[in-house]
């Protein structure tokens, strides 16, 4: 690994072993590009605050770890009067793990304000359908009448949920599956479901912001 822009504090990656820049080395979002999907690769990345963000034209992946992180305590979500008579008769079912793949491509296919694509490419869904085949990766999914409507993918990492997209069909099809991604990580310790980057929709949900260093001292927190 050298360094790309000194005074960004942005490094290229080594083909050949899959280290990342450490909090200390770190200044703006973006703290590295280039490497490779290889699992390890991921894992590393998350392991150290780091996901990958995009493809560029040239190829390069894009590695991002913000100075201001979005997350979320999962006995903090907030719950609307709307989204709790969705959670308890609206006829969803919520599901993990049945269509992993298919949850990231809607991901990928659906329409989202202020954004002309996607960064969900076809490298992106082989990479994480790779992750979930190692059970690193999983998926909860909502259905109406046996369709799809809704769901989110994400990892877990330690004792963190590494959340990465959602989608929804219908009206609380994701913040659905999004409750009940809640009490799973309350039933299974997770400390905190990390939503990356701030977006009113996880604001109204009750995430908010906390520095680099906060989350990094969470992620690194044996306890």
């Amino acid at each position: 690994m050298k360094i790309l822009d000194k005074k960004n504090k942005i490094y290229l990656l080594d083909d050949e072993n899959f280290d990342f820049p450490t909090l200390e080395m770190m200044k703006d979002d973006l703290v590295a590009v280039g490497g490779d999907f290889h699992p390890q690769r991921l894992i590393n990345a998350y392991e150290n605050g780091i996901f990958p963000w995009y493809v560029d034209d040239y190829g390069y992946i894009h590695w991002f770890s913000p100075n201001k992180r979005m997350v979320l305590n999962p006995s903090e979500m907030k719950i609307s009067k709307s989204l709790k008579k969705s959670i308890t008769s609206k006829g969803f079912v919520v599901k993990s793990n049945e269509n992993f793949e298919k949850v990231m491509r809607e991901c990928a296919n659906i329409k989202r304000k202020h954004e002309d694509s996607t960064w969900i490419s076809e490298e992106f869904i082989e990479a994480y359908t790779n992750l979930f085949e190692l059970e690193i990766a999983f998926s909860i999914e909502t259905y109406l009448n046996d369709e799809l409507v809704g769901g989110l993918y994400g990892l877990v990492i330690g004792d963190v949920f590494c959340g990465e997209s959602m989608f929804s069909k219908v009206t609380d099809a994701s913040k659905v599956a999004f409750y009940h991604l809640c009490q799973w990580a309350k039933d299974n310790e997770i400390k905190i479901i990390d939503c990356q980057v701030y977006n009113d929709h996880l604001a109204s949900l009750g995430a908010s912001e906390i520095s680099r260093v906060e989350y990094f001292n969470i992620l690194k927190s044996d306890s």
